[in-house]
């Protein structure tokens, strides 16, 4: 009787491997998928350092509407947030389509200066004028003018192209938003 079983365990034991290795060297159907194109390494730069510019300025945006003060600084900083999460999502996709992934956090340099925003109080309102409505967008608008015109992938130079004119409306926008929040010169 047990020897039956014995036999019986190892007949199945021996029916599932052969299956597992016929399985295994059956041909597998080709999955139907985009094709991923290669980016160049400028290309991947350029999507990184937005990825980068887009979380810097929404990070810093949900701080002001923290720590502003200013009503028109956390109106400015809701707009940034939302904005800037759109174009994230884009850029997103956009890397995705091309076989690529992004980071979605700042870089350590710009967390270094998450940080130092973080710990001001009653000049808070003045430094996200400064620091990141204008450097930042100047930073950005910098980026993108390069990329419109020097990326090698045509969606990417595309995407730049599409994006640099908000940019630099939200450039204009901290800009007036950095004299509103200016302390008066006595």
């Amino acid at each position: 009787m047990m020897n039956r079983f014995i036999h019986s365990g190892l007949a199945v034991v021996l029916t599932l491997g052969m299956m597992g290795v016929s399985a295994a060297q059956a041909p597998t159907t080709p999955q139907p998928s985009q094709p991923v194109t290669k980016l160049d390494s400028t290309d991947r730069q350029f999507l990184n350092d937005a990825a980068h510019s887009g979380a810097l300025e929404i990070q810093a945006s949900k701080l002001a509407l923290e720590k502003g003060r200013h009503a028109d600084v956390k109106a400015f900083a809701q707009k940034m947030i939302d904005e800037h999460t759109k174009v994230a999502q884009k850029l997103a996709e956009l890397a995705k389509s091309k076989g690529y992934e992004i980071p979605s956090d700042p870089s350590l340099m710009q967390k270094a200066r998450l940080k130092a925003l973080d710990v001001r109080d009653d000049s808070f309102d003045e430094a996200y004028a400064k620091e990141i409505g204008v450097s930042a967008h100047e930073d950005a608008v910098k980026l993108f003018e390069k990329a419109s015109t020097d990326a090698q992938d045509p969606d990417v130079k595309q995407f730049a192209i599409e994006t640099l004119p908000s940019l630099k409306h939200h450039l204009e926008d901290a800009r007036k938003l950095q004299q509103t929040v200016a302390p008066a010169k006595q």
